[in-house]
């Protein structure tokens, strides 16, 4: 294996070269190699040196093949002061993303060129952790605490114009990385440029307003997470203490981080995004080409579809039902777009626009490689639509399907061609949500499977395969926590009890606030389709029901679970009859917090359990990546699956168990759940 850290020469300039494909990783021997390349220039006759990375990048941050095991020297901090520390010029050359320890070794570099799409930033909130090589110490002392208190808490980057404005880097350059990098070091040999160590600039001042009202936010953003707020507590220390002192101390609260459950949930969550999309019977098989996306239905679904396949470069046809319904469509697609420009996701909206044709006529969609639908969720209707695309597609066209809760086979079989069919379930909004749900039919062909996970890929969607059952993994599940909170409400809790104590776990709304976000009518609607086949012994929350007759819809009606003033709500007290009501003589109970928490999260994975265990979600990992992506989860919590293992697999056998002795009907345990529990197992075991 070549070094993965070159030496080279141009003249009176040392070139050092990181070559540590695909993303050059700080890994053990990156580290080394810059170790002895730094030494290796102290003592030769070159007067500059400049660090820069080949390939697609500068540096990488941390090499996850370390994740887990014993640190192992030079550790990035000391590498970090040993750059700094050099006695003649170091200058950090950077193109592509600069993030964490890549960000951190710029930092110990006296100088840095950034070329023109280099990133620059300290992700590792996201790890449930903060710089830890003098990162969140040396960028205030160049920044200012402001812009290093807004990257480090929200684990953001900037871009090098950006970078350029707040004082990370020195300038900015165009083209090719090793040639602006030589010719800057020559401009900085020929204006004698000092070594400027970044340590002995003056600590930032002290601004207690500007921390105050970053721990506020942060407090409300991060919903429970530590790690933003300690971030907050490093870069305070840059205003207190030297630099040694300052990321001895840095290092001290990073190790604290390590250890906290946290940083557990987030790498668990950080590695489940690399093993969702691997799958063994995919390997090997190459999708199908998609240049073309036919979207059928214009309303918020279809044309959330529809941009974001135009913002992944793609050529969309939408059809709708009449001309003011296509002209309505592409209304909204062009408000989205708009959207995306203002967020910095698109730079161009009139060249996106030009790749959107909205029609009437099916026949358009003759040259298209793949037509979701997103349709009325009804049984006929989606049959219909199917049976006109496959009239008039072309052979080797993909056909999806956007139902949540329909069966997929049975919308296949309104075809000729079965193994083209899949289930492309979106959330909404679809050109925000990440998580994909890709719902494989029998007879659906593994090139269609592996098209549908490449074309997630080309959206910036995390896809997750699901089996074929009513609401696939995501909806099926939520259908059983939303029961359980059901039926905490006839047991004695109020609907906003319980929202408070789902959002104080973690989660961004209480479900009663979500069916108000959603409206009460599509609940309704679903209650209405599944009567016919209900379980006698199943509850319905006949109060819901009362609430839809009265018109009280939630959100869009200004009435439901909450009244609104805007988005604003306050709990709506007249459906406390209605519910009274529907209680009876059920014997009522008192729920804290933490009780209603517990009921909840065990409704969650118990029925997690029975989705993994009928083959609906392959892997716990899949329903851990569902409830992240899809649901809210709280990503510093892992996933409900890592919750269970990390709360104990027993102890929540035996709650289930205990409140089945009232309830055996809802809550029956999950034979998989039995069976981990009986082996001494957890969920962790099942992610192969």
């Amino acid at each position: 294996m070549s070094d993965p850290v070159r030496y080279e020469r141009e003249g009176e300039i040392a070139l050092i070269v990181i070559a540590n494909p695909p993303v050059n990783a700080l890994g053990q021997a990156v580290r080394q190699g810059l170790w002895g390349a730094i030494d290796r220039f102290a003592q030769d006759d070159a007067r500059i040196a400049v660090i820069l990375g080949e390939g697609k990048l500068f540096l990488g941050g941390a090499d996850i093949s370390e994740f887990g095991k014993p640190m192992t020297e030079p550790f990035l901090p000391d590498l970090c002061t040993h750059i700094e520390g050099c006695t003649k010029p170091v200058v950090a050359a950077i193109h592509g993303p600069a993030l964490g320890g890549g960000c951190e070794v710029a930092l110990g570099a006296h100088y840095r060129l950034a070329m023109q799409g280099a990133r620059l930033g300290f992700p590792e909130v996201h790890l449930g952790l903060i710089p830890g090589a003098g990162g969140s110490q040396r960028m205030p002392r160049l920044t200012g605490i402001g812009p290093a208190i807004d990257m480090m808490a929200a684990g953001g980057s900037v871009t090098a114009e950006k970078a350029l404005a707040i004082g990370l880097v020195d300038r900015v350059a165009t083209g090719e990385v090793r040639a602006a990098g030589i010719a800057y070091a020559q401009d900085l040999l020929e204006d004698a440029a000092p070594v400027r160590r970044t340590g002995d600039l003056p600590r930032p001042a002290f601004d207690a307003a500007t921390f105050d009202e970053a721990r506020a936010l942060w407090t409300k953003k991060a919903r429970g997470e530590v790690a933003p707020l300690v971030a907050i507590d490093a870069v305070e220390v840059a205003t207190r203490m030297d630099l040694d002192a300052g990321i001895a101390e840095e290092r001290r609260l990073f190790f604290k981080l390590m250890e906290t459950p946290q940083r557990a949930g987030m790498i668990h969550a950080f590695f489940n995004d690399r093993r969702v999309s691997k799958l063994p019977e995919l390997a090997g098989i190459a999708p199908r080409e998609v240049s073309h996306v036919g979207v059928i239905g214009g309303g918020t679904m279809g044309a959330g579809i529809a941009t974001a396949c135009l913002l992944a470069g793609l050529t969309v046809t939408l059809v709708e039902r009449d001309d003011q319904a296509a002209d309505k469509a592409r209304a909204t697609i062009t408000g989205n777009l708009d959207a995306a420009v203002k967020r910095g996701k698109l730079d161009d909206r009139d060249t996106a626009l030009a790749r959107l044709r909205t029609v009437t006529d099916y026949a358009e969609l003759r040259d298209a490689d793949l037509a979701i639908e997103a349709v009325f969720e009804d049984m006929d209707v989606k049959k219909d639509v199917f049976a006109r695309l496959d009239a008039v597609l072309k052979p080797g066209a993909i056909l999806a399907t956007n139902t949540s809760y329909l069966d997929v086979n049975e919308i296949a079989q309104a075809t000729g061609r079965s193994g083209d069919v899949i289930g492309l379930h979106f959330f909404s909004p679809a050109h925000v949500m990440k998580l994909l749900e890709v719902v494989v039919a029998d007879a659906t062909a593994p090139d269609v499977t592996a098209t549908a996970f490449a074309l997630a890929k080309r959206l910036g969607k995390t896809a997750v395969k699901a089996g074929v059952c009513d609401g696939f993994i995501g909806n099926r599940i939520l259908a059983t926590y939303r029961g359980a909170a059901d039926r905490m409400i006839l047991d004695g809790a109020s609907p906003w009890e319980i929202d408070a104590a789902i959002k104080a776990f973690g989660l961004p709304m209480g479900p009663f606030e979500m069916g108000d976000l959603a409206g009460l009518d599509i609940g309704f609607l679903t209650r209405q389709r599944k009567a016919a086949t209900r379980d006698p012994r199943d509850v319905v929350p006949t109060w819901a029901d009362d609430m839809v007759h009265k018109g009280w819809l939630g959100q869009k009606t200004g009435t439901g679970y909450y009244v609104y003033e805007g988005r604003k709500g306050i709990p709506n007290e007249a459906i406390l009859p209605l519910i009274e009501a529907a209680r009876g003589d059920r014997p009522q109970q008192t729920f804290t917090p933490e009780d209603i928490q517990r009921r909840y999260m065990a409704a969650m994975v118990n029925e997690a359990a029975k989705v993994v265990g009928d083959g609906i979600a392959a892997r716990p990992l899949d329903v851990d990546v569902t409830l992240l992506y899809g649901y809210g989860f709280p990503r510093w919590r892992g996933g409900p699956m890592h919750w269970a293992d990390t709360v104990g697999l027993p102890a929540l056998l035996d709650d289930i168990k205990s409140w089945a002795q009232t309830d055996p009907y809802f809550w029956t345990p999950a034979p998989l759940l039995e069976q981990l529990v009986a082996e001494g197992r957890q969920f962790a075991d099942l992610n192969t």
